[in-house]
Protein backbone atom coordinates (compact mmCIF):
# COMPACT_ATOMS: atom_id res chain seq x y z
CA UNK A 1 0.00 0.00 0.00
CA UNK A 2 1.46 3.51 -1.11
CA UNK A 3 0.77 6.53 1.34
CA UNK A 4 0.53 9.91 0.44
CA UNK A 5 -0.78 12.98 2.02
CA UNK A 6 -2.99 15.55 0.64
CA UNK A 7 -5.36 18.48 2.21
CA UNK A 8 -8.55 19.08 2.25
CA UNK A 9 -9.51 22.46 0.78
CA UNK A 10 -12.09 24.69 2.36
CA UNK A 11 -14.99 23.65 0.07
CA UNK A 12 -14.53 19.82 1.31
CA UNK A 13 -12.60 19.14 -1.65
CA UNK A 14 -9.39 16.54 -1.68
CA UNK A 15 -7.00 16.33 -4.27
CA UNK A 16 -6.05 12.57 -5.79
CA UNK A 17 -2.82 12.96 -6.86
CA UNK A 18 -1.57 11.81 -10.35
CA UNK A 19 0.11 8.98 -9.77
CA UNK A 20 -3.28 7.51 -7.68
CA UNK A 21 -5.41 8.69 -10.23
CA UNK A 22 -3.53 6.88 -12.96
CA UNK A 23 -3.25 3.88 -11.08
CA UNK A 24 -7.38 3.81 -10.60
CA UNK A 25 -7.32 4.74 -14.27
CA UNK A 26 -9.55 7.80 -13.01
CA UNK A 27 -9.75 10.81 -15.27
CA UNK A 28 -11.78 14.52 -14.57
CA UNK A 29 -15.21 14.14 -14.85
CA UNK A 30 -15.58 10.21 -13.28
CA UNK A 31 -17.68 9.36 -10.82
CA UNK A 32 -16.36 7.56 -7.75
CA UNK A 33 -17.93 5.68 -4.80
CA UNK A 34 -17.18 6.57 -1.15
CA UNK A 35 -17.47 4.08 1.27
CA UNK A 36 -17.69 5.26 4.99
CA UNK A 37 -16.04 2.51 7.42
CA UNK A 38 -14.84 2.17 10.57
CA UNK A 39 -13.22 5.86 10.94
CA UNK A 40 -11.94 4.97 7.12
CA UNK A 41 -12.73 6.63 3.89
CA UNK A 42 -12.48 4.17 0.74
CA UNK A 43 -13.01 5.50 -3.03
CA UNK A 44 -13.20 3.42 -5.87
CA UNK A 45 -14.42 3.58 -9.40
CA UNK A 46 -17.53 3.64 -9.97
CA UNK A 47 -16.33 0.86 -12.80
CA UNK A 48 -14.87 -1.12 -10.31
CA UNK A 49 -18.07 -0.50 -7.97
CA UNK A 50 -20.15 -2.04 -11.25
CA UNK A 51 -17.79 -5.01 -11.28
CA UNK A 52 -17.46 -6.00 -7.07
CA UNK A 53 -22.08 -5.96 -7.74
CA UNK A 54 -21.58 -8.15 -10.50
CA UNK A 55 -19.31 -10.25 -9.27
CA UNK A 56 -21.43 -10.34 -5.90
CA UNK A 57 -25.05 -11.49 -8.32
CA UNK A 58 -22.94 -14.12 -10.00
CA UNK A 59 -22.17 -16.10 -6.73
CA UNK A 60 -26.18 -16.28 -6.19
CA UNK A 61 -27.08 -16.52 -9.64
CA UNK A 62 -24.52 -18.40 -11.69
CA UNK A 63 -22.61 -17.49 -14.79
CA UNK A 64 -25.35 -19.69 -17.13
CA UNK A 65 -27.91 -17.62 -16.01
CA UNK A 66 -29.50 -14.38 -17.45
CA UNK A 67 -31.28 -12.45 -15.27
CA UNK A 68 -31.88 -9.81 -17.78
CA UNK A 69 -33.30 -11.98 -20.29
CA UNK A 70 -35.43 -13.33 -17.50
CA UNK A 71 -36.79 -9.99 -16.82
CA UNK A 72 -37.70 -9.65 -20.64
CA UNK A 73 -39.67 -13.13 -20.76
CA UNK A 74 -41.53 -11.85 -18.03
CA UNK A 75 -42.52 -8.66 -19.25
CA UNK A 76 -43.12 -10.12 -22.53
CA UNK A 77 -45.42 -12.85 -21.24
CA UNK A 78 -46.62 -9.94 -18.76
CA UNK A 79 -47.73 -8.19 -21.89
CA UNK A 80 -49.10 -10.56 -23.85
CA UNK A 81 -52.05 -11.43 -21.09
CA UNK A 82 -53.22 -7.79 -21.18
Amino acid sequence: MELCTTTIDKHGRVVIPAEHRRALGLQAGDVVVLTLGDKELQLISQHEAFRRVQEMVRKHVGDNRSLVDELIAERHAEAARE
